[in-house]
């Protein structure tokens, strides 16, 4: 496919629930895109919407109090787990160590009164035994969402979602095709090496160096308008995070 300059713009839809597709080359040195109309494929809420509504509730928790907290929290595991627990517990099994060096760093380098005196200067903190739950509730709360979130979204349609929230680069100069390509071929780099079966740690490192198969030199989005669901749906999320700043 010849490539086509990425200066090339997005030209206005024709009709307020039409289907934009972008068509990336990742073959060569020459990247560009080209954009077509349609067929008009219905979805409940736009990718982008929901990516954004996940970061405004991601900035909401960082301001609720440990009560509040845990209550979402405890709705939030609970709602994932009946809707997307797969995908709940693939994020909890790889992020359980990084939870657990988050809880004790907060123990242990917190300055406060010592939860067991008979160990002293060794013993964690309460404050810092608080701090680092009140961070391990707002992470938990997090990956709840997210599990949610990719449970709803492909791969194709998180990229997608993150190109039209990506479109302020422009005014930087920046590309966002080649942003966009670029992550595509991080999540697929990733997810070959999880798939892999990897016995020891040389396993993985030497995994590092190895060519991965199957990567597409053609990668195509599908880019739809944002609708009134979507508006509300963001903004339901903005009055929550406005709220919680009062």
């Amino acid at each position: 496919m010849k490539a086509i300059p990425s200066s090339v713009k997005l030209r206005k839809l024709l009709f307020s629930n039409s289907v934009n597709h972008t068509l990336f080359c990742t073959g060569g040195p020459g990247l560009g895109c080209r954009f077509f109309l349609d067929e008009v494929i219905p979805l409940k809420f736009n990718p982008a919407a929901q990516i954004l509504t996940w970061c405004l509730l991601v900035a909401t928790m960082q301001f609720l109090t440990l009560e509040i907290l845990l209550l979402i929290t405890s709705l939030g595991l609970l709602f994932a787990a009946w809707l997307s627990a797969g995908k709940l517990m693939q994020l909890l099994r790889r992020t359980r160590w990084i939870m657990l060096s988050l809880l004790m760093i907060y123990a242990y380098s917190t300055p406060g009164q010592p939860l067991l005196g008979a160990l002293g200067a060794w013993s964690p903190s309460r404050e810092g035994l608080s701090d680092g739950v009140l961070q391990l509730t707002r992470l938990l709360a997090a990956l709840a969402a997210l599990a949610i979130l990719l449970d709803r979204l492909n791969r194709m349609q998180l990229i997608a979602g993150l190109y039209a929230l990506l479109t302020p680069l422009q005014w930087l100069g920046v590309s966002r095709e080649r942003v966009a390509v670029r992550l595509a071929l991080t999540l697929h780099y990733a997810e070959a090496a999880m798939l892999t079966e990897r016995r020891t740690w040389q396993d993985n490192l030497n995994s590092l160096f190895e060519p991965v198969a199957g990567v597409n030199k053609q990668m195509e989005l599908t880019l739809e308008r944002f609708s009134i669901s979507d508006g509300l749906l963001v903004g339901f999320a903005l009055l929550l995070l406005f709220d919680t700043l009062r």
